[in-house]
């Protein structure tokens, strides 16, 4: 059975395996550096759609469909999902997948929803509660806009260091199988509700980045920079974490952990 492990992380015993993967994403993204690593794109920010918050639920359903067929599931399979988005009362999810007839668990965890629904289906799927699960997240940059700013029609000037919003989804699948060669969960661990006191609402990287957490500038081939995050993680998990992975032991002691 799963084993706590200080105050925030669980450890699970069946190690849920991510069966099956699919993402989506938007123009934008599609043209930047990663855009090779997504299964879809639509130059189309509407997908066909009549509305911005339509086309977020299609980009979850084409998530979804294209994990499933990675992982060769069906509807049937799947007993639950864990999913959420950014809109109010997480609609993009609920009409998106609707018509999947699944058991569906709504959850807002803003940018961290698709970890917080990997941590939770984990759980589920570790328990024996559900043999199969997934988990799926989306955003759009038109329809975030119109939930925290300024709809794009009222022609808002953003300053040029703000971020945008990703227009795209992506799903996992989980199960209980063992899968040799495919990623397993092996811990979750779930974080605390901490005010940075930001108020600069184009500034979202500030109000992600906690005290223990550095950010590096990291400039690509194409004069972009990206961050990634150093996380500093101590006392009784980092000995654990040591103890049963030796190569991961390696990499924190040549960073000085």
């Amino acid at each position: 059975m799963a084993k706590r492990i200080g105050k925030r992380t669980i450890i699970l015993d069946n190690k849920p395996y991510i069966i099956g993967y699919g993402s989506v994403v938007g123009k934008k993204e599609f043209d930047g550096p990663l855009g090779h690593e997504f299964d879809a794109h639509s130059d189309d920010s509407r997908l066909g759609e009549e509305s911005y918050e339509k086309a977020e639920s299609t980009l979850q359903k084409i998530a979804l469909e294209t994990a499933m067929r990675k992982a060769n599931v069906n509807e049937n399979d799947i007993k639950m999902i864990f999913a959420g988005d950014l809109l109010n009362q997480c609609i993009g999810s609920y009409f998106g997948l609707r018509e999947k007839g699944i058991p569906l668990i709504g959850l807002y965890g803003a940018c961290s929803t698709m970890t917080l629904g990997l941590s939770v289906a984990s759980i589920m799927v570790d328990s024996g509660a559900a043999d199969i699960a997934a988990a799926v997240t989306s955003s759009h940059f038109c329809s975030a806009e119109r939930q925290y700013r300024f709809p794009l029609e009222y022609g808002a000037v953003r300053p040029q260091s703000a971020q945008w919003t990703v227009t795209g989804s992506g799903a996992t699948i989980l199960s209980t199988k063992k899968c040799v060669g495919k990623p397993y969960i092996n811990a979750v661990c779930f974080g605390e509700v901490t005010d940075l006191g930001i108020t600069d609402t184009n500034n979202m990287g500030a109000a992600m980045a906690p005290d223990d957490v550095k950010i590096r500038p990291y400039p690509t081939h194409e004069g972009m920079v990206f961050f990634y995050t150093q996380i500093y993680i101590k006392g009784g998990l980092l000995r654990y974490i040591k103890s049963r992975n030796p190569v991961f032991m390696r990499v924190l002691d040549a960073f000085g952990y």
